[in-house]
């Protein structure tokens, strides 16, 4: 009570008016202060008295890594650090006035545009975070402050460490944590910032953190043990679109090497899910020309020129024409996108006569012979020496030419049109073929079912039941018992209902299983749906 009753004492420091306690942590409390020159409001963290020296160098880590990241707009911006009069460290940061995430997510129900949005913004930090070879690795509402401008700001990098260092991370929230941090013998890279970024997402949309369970036991072990099954408790919002839940999954996938690989890909597919929704795309705030340090952020199998323009390849003037064969020369040759890719190409003058072929790998500039397959008339166009003076009838050939390319194109389109229009009651593949696909809608996804709700009856057996959110004739389901060490040994059922044997029931833990939605043409759902019974 001592410690506690000093924390609760603001340091005086020069230059600045001490207003409130704003909040407490384990080692620190923030106090909210005015600046008076430049006159602001700054929210102050101090460290508490007395702590370790681990505590304190984990401070100073905290203040400089903030200040390396804080020109980013959803990064909280650090302004000044230093020592109190008291001995204290201190740290004056921006002043965050609206409610943050932690403050909102169990009282309020979030919009999907909302967490869209937020995710989106977050992700962009998040990737800059590791760009500069920094992993945050304590993602959670209560980490996910609101601005002035209601702009979420993503702060406390108090257990954050470098890629390089890596180690265990003492500290932070279990609720949010990736598995392999909760591991006996911990390790995670930048897809373990992926997954709490996730699973923060997951908490606005849900109401609560991703395994906690309304009415069950939701201590610590139990919520380890949990994650470490890799089955969130399912929420049951109606107005959360497949591809949204799908993308939560994938960033949240038990096992690193399934996830998204940066976090740089995750705003990508939550931009993807605003487009789908017809929403404004929110913009990514990425330097795209920020250098990556040595064995920075590309050492945990991140590519750091994901979004950059590939460069305008050039190529070499190659050999003589060669005779025309129907052989595959291989694949075209990519241009790039710059400058070079719209420009007319030059005229290339040729033996009168020579009919020309497709450039082969050696010959990537040798001219080739106007082609539209399947087109009567339009098999090969003979390209003719030109020169001042030719006769006209030359530039007749040549005028045909041009007009023989541009109908071979325009029936192209309208082969393309008419197929994208075909009505959705036209005929799929025979029915009677061993891999028939769907009739209608080609690619067409399967949802995942929904509501996967168990209990542990009397008898020790675990009964699942759950619904399908776009019932058709033929479904059946997938499903099996999900394992710590190995892929479920999976098995058909017709009815939304499985009972799960006494025997492979954990009477500690319970037990937990995977199920999908397997249509009649044999498509499943893209990402099973885990749930849990203890």
């Amino acid at each position: 009570m001592t410690r506690r009753r000093e924390a609760s004492q603001p340091p005086h420091l020069p230059g600045y008016t001490v207003q409130r306690l704003l909040g407490s942590g384990g080692s620190a409390d923030v106090f909210l202060y005015e600046q008076e020159l430049p006159r602001r409001s700054v929210a102050v963290k101090v460290l508490l008295g007395g702590v370790d020296a681990d505590t304190r160098e984990a401070f100073e880590r905290e203040a400089d890594l903030t200040a390396r990241l804080s020109h980013h707009p959803s990064i909280v911006t650090v302004y000044q650090a230093g020592v109190a009069g008291d001995g204290r460290p201190f740290l004056v940061m921006e002043y965050c006035s609206r409610p943050g995430l932690g403050q909102r997510y169990r009282t309020e129900r979030f919009e999907v545009a909302e967490v869209l949005q937020v995710g989106v913004r977050v992700a962009s930090a998040v990737e800059t975070a590791h760009r500069a070879g920094i992993l945050h690795r304590d993602i959670k509402p209560g980490n996910v402050l609101t601005n002035d401008f209601g702009r979420p700001v993503l702060s406390d990098f108090g257990i954050a460490a470098t890629l390089e260092s890596g180690g265990p991370a003492f500290g932070m929230s279990i609720p949010w944590a990736a598995p392999e941090l909760l591991a006996a013998v911990p390790s995670g890279d930048a897809r373990s910032d992926v997954y709490s970024l996730a699973a923060t997402l997951y908490s606005a949309l849900a109401g609560r953190s991703p395994f906690e369970r309304p009415g069950g036991g939701n201590e610590a072990a139990d919520l380890v043990g949990r994650i470490e099954r890799g089955a969130p408790v399912p929420f049951t919002r109606d107005d959360v679109p497949e591809r949204l839940r799908t993308v939560l999954a994938r960033a949240m996938a038990r096992e690193p090497q399934l996830r998204h690989a940066s976090a740089l890909e995750l705003a990508h597919d939550l931009r993807a899910v605003e487009a789908d929704l017809g929403l404004p795309l929110t913009a990514i705030d990425v330097d795209d020309a920020a250098p990556t340090l040595p064995g920075g952020y590309a050492a945990a199998g991140l590519e750091a020129d994901a979004t950059r323009a590939r460069p305008v390849m050039e190529v070499a003037p190659g050999p003589a024409p060669v005779p025309r064969t129907t052989v595959p020369v291989g694949p075209p040759v990519d241009v790039g996108a710059g400058a070079e890719a719209t420009r007319m190409r030059p005229v290339i003058s040729v033996p009168a006569g020579t009919p020309v072929a497709a450039p082969s790998p050696s010959s990537p500039s040798t001219p080739r012979a106007a082609e539209a397959p399947g087109v009567p008339g339009f098999d090969e166009v003979l390209v003719r020496e030109v020169s001042p003076g030719a006769p006209a009838r030359s530039r007749r050939t040549q005028v045909l030419a041009a007009v023989g390319s541009v109908l071979a194109i325009a029936v192209a389109v309208v082969a393309v049109v008419l197929l994208a229009n075909r009505p959705a009651t036209q005929p799929g593949p025979d029915a009677e073929s061993e891999f028939p696909g769907p009739a209608g809608s080609i690619g067409a996804t399967v949802p995942s079912p929904t509501n996967l709700f168990g209990t542990i009856e009397d008898d020790g057996t675990a009964a699942f039941t759950w619904t399908n959110p776009d019932e058709q004739d033929g479904d059946t389901y997938l499903w099996g018992v999900r394992t710590a060490t190995g892929e479920p040994q999976l098995q058909i059922v017709e009815q939304q209902r499985v009972v799960v044997p006494a025997d492979q029931v954990d009477p500690a833990s319970g037990v937990c299983i995977e199920v999908s939605l397997v249509r009649a043409d044999r498509r499943t759902s893209t990402v099973p749906t885990e749930g849990c019974a203890s």
